[in-house]
């Protein structure tokens, strides 16, 4: 199995972050739905997946690093010894010339091999003449680790995405309203097969939400910058505001300015339980008419207030 830091093209003293960024740059050049019936790039994606599930884990990276774990996730053999059985009769492990190992989990992956070219019978479900008591060997699949684009909508308002994993398989995955970017969906069930009967691992789709060209977010509120004239500013007026929803009617209080923040409560992104969601605000921005208007520079000229009002008296550096 190749060695993850080759696969993802990064040093071993890579930042977990510089790790993240190697992957999402190849998930998104080989993903299967870009490169349709093309089984050398599926494979290819299938290896950066699980080269990013082992070290995007800080804490499986180290065991990897150590040695602990091969690049698959195994456990390797430790160090100046087996894990044995005690049995009757003998010295440990041993019971008038019959080998007696028992293993659990990826132990088994690691020295399976070495025992089978030594023994010739020890082998993954099979119970050799010459091996007693030996159980079944059982390990969870491994996990999976997608990557999914999603418009800001999307993501707002949730919705169902078909998805393509290597191999040809196709996964509807349900997005939760509200999802933010960066955050994961496990698909329960779906990743690699377990072995001897073992659960199969999961799915697990990391979501990275577009951004919007007016729209922003902080926590579960969503915030928009929306331009006024100077008639609406100054007289009030009822407009028509985008929340994710659709459009909504708003109330510009007489008398606005440019800054001035309007809340539309509960037309913000829902949490991930569901039960609330954030609220909409709308900063006002007044925006002159293009080209200008010969009228309201008349006006502008014979209004007697307007030369009279000292505006930056605050940023008098004297």
């Amino acid at each position: 199995m190749k060695d993850p830091y080759t696969v993802l093209g990064v040093s071993r003293s890579a930042a977990q972050d510089d790790i993240k960024k190697a992957y999402r740059k190849l998930a998104k050049e080989l993903h299967p739905d870009k490169n349709p019936g093309n089984a050398k790039v599926a494979e290819r994606f299938k290896e950066i997946s699980a080269a990013y599930h082992l070290l995007g884990d800080e804490k499986q990276r180290k065991r990897y690093d150590r040695g602990e774990i091969d690049a698959g996730g195994a456990e390797r053999a430790p160090q100046g010894g087996f894990n044995r059985a005690n049995t009757r009769g003998g010295p440990r492990g041993f019971d008038n010339g019959n080998f007696d190992f028992s293993f659990t989990g990826g132990e088994a992956g690691a020295a399976e091999d070495l025992f089978a070219d030594l023994f010739g019978a020890f082998r993954r479900g099979q119970t050799g003449a010459g091996a007693r008591g030996q159980r079944p060997f059982r390990a969870r699949g491994s996990d999976l680790r997608y990557s999914l684009s999603v418009g800001f909508l999307e993501s707002a308002r949730g919705g169902t995405r078909r998805v393509s994993l290597p191999g040809g398989k196709t996964l509807d995955v349900k997005i939760p309203a509200g999802v933010g970017d960066g955050q994961q969906i496990r698909l329960k069930g779906q990743g690699e097969p377990g072995e001897g009967g073992a659960p199969a691992g999961d799915a697990l789709v990391e979501v990275h939400v577009e951004p919007h060209p007016f729209f922003a977010t902080k926590d579960h509120d969503v915030h928009v910058e929306l331009p006024v004239s100077l008639q609406e500013a100054v007289l009030g007026a009822k407009i028509q505001v985008p929340t994710i929803d659709g459009m909504v009617s708003l109330t510009v209080p007489k008398g606005s300015n440019t800054g001035t923040t309007l809340r539309l409560k509960g037309r913000g992104l829902h949490d991930r339980a569901g039960s609330r969601r954030g609220d909409q605000y709308v900063k006002l921005k007044i925006v002159l008419p293009e080209p200008a208007d010969a009228e309201l520079e008349r006006f502008a000229k014979s209004w007697s207030q307007g030369s009279g009002a000292d505006l930056r008296s605050r940023f008098n550096l004297d």
